[in-house]
């Protein structure tokens, strides 16, 4: 297979995978040496739930269409691959998100059975998405054996910050096994860096990935300097289940005084805090901007999760001597205009300025004229950035060749 791929030069069908603890996301993407076309993209929420519905929108015209099915008893994998053979999209490949790669692994990398061995070797650092996500890839393998597999690891993007920015302060040993600042949300970062491109990269930036799961990055000349999210993705802003920083007395009170065990720390801090922990009610920020003016818990949530988002912005501008350009992108960071907004008031400091009308549209550039800072606003394309290093991985003579200036090649 290598050495085939290794000189092909036509576009390929790439399935991009994103599996997640709870969720499904993937995308089938047309991809060129210099170019790439979405062919289809769809998921699965709420992958436990006996509702579950797989969804897909088909971007071919004709047909452009959309279809919705039960999940039933499938596995996803299985549901994914049965949709695809229905609609007639042959693949040549899949690339898969690994939401972490440890502290050795900076390159998009062919599945193979040397690898597997090595990754589910690190599944203690990351019990909750790393089973998910080798499970999927050994389904592709049992259904699908002659198919191609990649895995591009989101912790890549930030393996070459700063190592003051890596360390925490504990005992050197654990430095050594491993127990360090990785990072997470590289491969949206990336996209972001992939998007602007050099000139939109220079100087000093700093990308808000707002969502579910939340994180900001600062980046300089388009590298990872600094990021909220640390050992694990629990870390750092909170989320929309997930607290972000805690003192770590907190978990040592809860363990002595309150009787938790492991799974009661467990589900509290993946599942139980973050916005719904504080509003008790919801943890999408558009139920809680819409419940807010009449729920003051909503409100609190809400308020916390910007002034906690602000108080990063200072953080990692200092980090970075200053701020040229900042990104909002995620879901909350695409959608949600009061929280851009509000995120801003306050940091005329640093140059940041909004205009109104630019914010409440949605546009490219919020900034208002003048303004010190340029504030964009940019869809993260996580998938994308599978699917073209998948291709990178398989399809060119070297990743080198499909790194131009604006790529960062981590």
């Amino acid at each position: 297979m290598n050495g085939a791929a290794s000189v092909s030069r036509e576009r390929q069908r790439i399935l991009s995978i994103d599996l997640g603890s709870s969720s499904l996301k993937f995308a089938v993407f047309e991809v060129g040496a210099v170019d790439e076309q979405r062919i289809l993209e769809g998921g699965i929420d709420r992958l436990a739930a006996p509702d579950a519905e797989l969804s897909i929108r088909d971007d071919r015209d004709p047909p452009r269409r959309e279809m919705r099915r039960p999940l039933g008893r499938a596995s996803p994998i299985a549901a994914v691959l049965e949709a695809l053979h229905e609609l007639g999209v042959h693949i040549d490949a899949v690339g898969h998100r690994l939401v972490y790669g440890g502290h050795t692994r900076e390159l998009p990398t062919i599945v193979t059975a040397e690898l597997l061995e090595a990754l589910t070797a690190l599944t203690p650092f990351d019990p909750l998405h790393m089973p998910a996500a080798l499970a999927a890839i050994r389904e592709i393998e049992t259904s699908l054996p002659w198919l191609p597999q990649v895995v591009c690891f989101d912790t890549a993007f930030h393996r070459r910050m700063p190592a003051v920015a890596q360390r925490l302060p504990l005992p050197q040993q654990l430095w050594t096994e491993g127990v360090q600042r990785y990072g997470f949300h590289g491969l949206s970062y990336e996209s972001i860096v992939r998007k602007l491109g050099a000139e939109g990269t220079r100087g000093r930036m700093l990308v808000a990935h707002l969502g579910n799961g939340a994180s900001l990055a600062a980046i300089r000349d388009g590298r990872s300097v600094d990021t909220t999210m640390g050992f694990t993705a629990l870390g750092g802003l909170m989320m929309g289940t997930r607290p972000g920083d805690l003192d770590p007395g907190i978990l040592l009170y809860l363990l002595r005084e309150r009787g938790y065990t492991l799974r009661d720390l467990t589900d509290l801090v993946t599942d139980r805090s973050g916005l719904l922990g504080v509003s008790d009610m919801s943890a999408d920020m558009r139920t809680l901007l819409e419940r807010r003016a009449d729920n003051e818990a909503a409100a609190q949530a809400v308020e916390l999760f910007v002034y906690q988002a602000k108080k990063y912005v200072g953080a990692l501008a200092a980090v970075l001597g200053g701020l040229d350009t900042l990104v909002f992108t995620g879901g909350i960071g695409e959608r949600a205009a009061p929280v851009r907004w509000e995120i801003a008031q306050g940091l005329a400091h640093l140059g940041v300025k909004l205009d109104p009308a630019r914010n409440a549209a949605g546009a490219a550039i919020i900034s208002a004229d003048g303004a010190g800072v340029v504030v964009r606003v940019i869809v993260s394309q996580e998938n994308l950035m599978v699917a073209r290093h998948t291709y990178s991985t398989l399809f060119e003579s070297s990743v080198a060749e499909m790194t131009d200036a604006a790529t960062v090649r981590t």
